[in-house]
């Protein structure tokens, strides 16, 4: 039976490969189909309808309200101008000089990666940031990776990531924390090295030889001015809380919300303003929440006793346990998490993790290692995800592009974190 559950997981890839079926709607019929497999009830105890799809759909709840709240904030920092001025002051700041323009941009980038991801952050960096790499010569491929290595740096830094692993994992938060600090360097380190490369080695191109980049209409944002230095703050205020006093999420992110809004905001528009934003937090969040409730169905799905009993010889059979083996066999699968492959942690691969943990192959800090760092290779180099896609193609390029540009840089950090995971975790 544990050969059926992998092929129905294969099946399951094939499905968000070709485009089928969402991601989401392919999750919670992979874990219907797994459940039933297993060999479970229609109700009751270990049940497909009681226990996968009733109690799997809120076992991420926490998570989806992180990513509410990081949206949220995300909001804020578009309509104050707060992004929109850190970046326009880096470019001041950078002149004409290509490097430190871009330099600037990815320091920009990353703050706001610490508060939300995917496609939001990317535009809160590069709808500015962009055209003016572009301006001053940066190569639009280079560019666009600027924006996304920028993100992957305060990737581990994003507390709804934390959450997420946290619940999905069922570790600690500190445990998370711990991991992730130590992420960072790897990710900083390649960030630095793409943009330092990348505009040395590509050179220059003027704006006026490429044809994609145009006159862009002024924004409102721009015409209301510039955000008070204060206000600019704001998207390290959950970090510094988070990180620095170890407070717990969802405070941190509350806390960054009302420091935006109150550096930014009169009272008198407070009211109108937080509604606003909200809802607009919401139609952000939309995307991420469906999915994040499908992958807690998964979830409960792969850890059914049936489940759980007819994976264990096989996936033992498979996984090494050496630690030089272990850093050689998953980084060598690095690209299973492109493309929605099996190892993307939020597609099937949050339900590998599962396995992994419900098995006893791994401790469930090793499995947070190995899944992170995949996470930093998909959040960049994916031509799938929404980031990489809109940066592309807002940069005149196509996403294939950028993740062959890319790719390199972020696989060199999949590395340093899976050694680090089998130093400490194995």
């Amino acid at each position: 039976m544990g050969v059926v559950i992998l092929l129905v997981m294969a099946a399951g890839v094939g499905l968000m490969l070709t485009r089928r079926l969402p991601t989401a709607f392919a999750l919670v019929l992979l874990a219907v189909v797994i459940a039933f497999l297993a060999g479970a009830p229609l109700t009751g105890k270990n049940s497909v309808l009681d226990t996968v799809l009733q109690e799997g759909a809120p076992t991420l709840a926490a998570t989806m309200i992180a990513i509410i709240l990081g949206s949220w904030l995300g909001k804020l920092l578009d309509e104050t101008g707060i992004a929109g001025t850190l970046v326009r002051k880096i470019v001041e700041f950078g002149g004409d000089r290509p490097t430190v323009v871009a330099l600037g941009v990815l320091a920009v980038s990353a703050l706001v990666g610490t508060v939300t991801g995917s496609a939001p952050a990317a535009m809160l960096a590069g709808i500015i940031g962009i055209p003016a790499m572009i301006a001053v010569g940066v190569p639009k491929v280079t560019a666009a990776g600027t924006v996304l290595m920028g993100i992957a740096v305060g990737i581990p830094f994003e507390l709804p990531v934390w959450q997420f692993f946290s619940t999905a994992l069922e570790l600690p938060i500190p445990t998370v924390r711990a991991f992730m600090v130590k992420l960072f360097p790897f990710a900083l380190a390649a960030a630095l090295a793409f943009v330092l490369v990348e505009t040395r080695r590509r050179g220059t191109e003027h704006a006026w030889s490429l044809k994609s980049v145009e006159a862009k209409p002024r924004s409102r944002r721009a015409d209301l001015g510039d955000a008070p230095w204060y206000a600019l703050l704001a998207p390290a205020v959950p970090l510094v809380l988070a990180l620095g006093f170890e407070l717990a999420i969802i405070p941190s992110l509350l806390a960054g919300v009302l420091y935006a809004l109150a550096t930014t905001t009169r009272p008198g528009e407070m009211n109108k303003r937080l509604l606003r934003t909200l809802y607009g937090g919401f139609e952000v969040a939309a995307p991420p929440i469906a999915l994040f409730i499908a992958i807690g169905i998964l979830l409960a799905a792969v850890k059914l006793p049936g489940a759980v009993d007819a994976l264990e010889p096989l996936v033992k059979g498979v996984s090494p346990q050496n630690p030089v083996l272990f850093v050689l066999v998953f980084t060598l699968l690095v690209p299973l998490c492109l493309y929605r492959g099996p190892l993307n942690v939020f597609g099937l691969g949050a339900g590998i993790a599962g396995v992994l943990i419900a098995t006893g192959i791994y401790p469930a800090a090793a499995v947070l290692g190995m899944a992170t760092s995949y996470n930093q290779v998909f959040g960049v180099a994916d031509p799938t995800s929404t980031q990489t896609v809109w940066s592309a193609q807002y940069a005149g390029v196509t996403p294939q592009q950028v993740m062959v540009r890319t790719l390199p840089y972020v696989w060199a950090v999949a590395l340093g974190g899976l050694c680090v995971t089998a130093v400490t975790r194995l």
